[in-house]
């Protein structure tokens, strides 16, 4: 899944609230957002699922807290 498919997208957020201007469209809207982030939450759950069935940690680690590489731990600091 590419950034820009589990991007929020807050210009159409901003055009379906904008038209929601009656009651049922405003429920139809958060009817809408509940929905769309229980498939972020299930997708997330099945990436998760995936990577511990191949071994490997559920979280992917950051940069940071990555080990050096032997390029970095032979650098002295400035």
């Amino acid at each position: 899944m590419s950034e820009t498919d589990t991007a929020f997208n807050f210009d159409r957020y901003r055009r379906l609230l904008a038209a929601a201007d009656n009651e049922s469209k405003r429920l139809a809207f958060i009817h809408l957002l509940i929905v769309e982030k229980a498939k972020d939450r299930l997708a997330e759950h099945v990436l998760r699922t995936r990577r511990s069935g191949l071994g490997l940690p559920a979280e992917a680690p950051s940069p940071r807290a990555a080990p050096p590489t032997s390029e970095q731990a032979s650098r002295k600091p400035r």
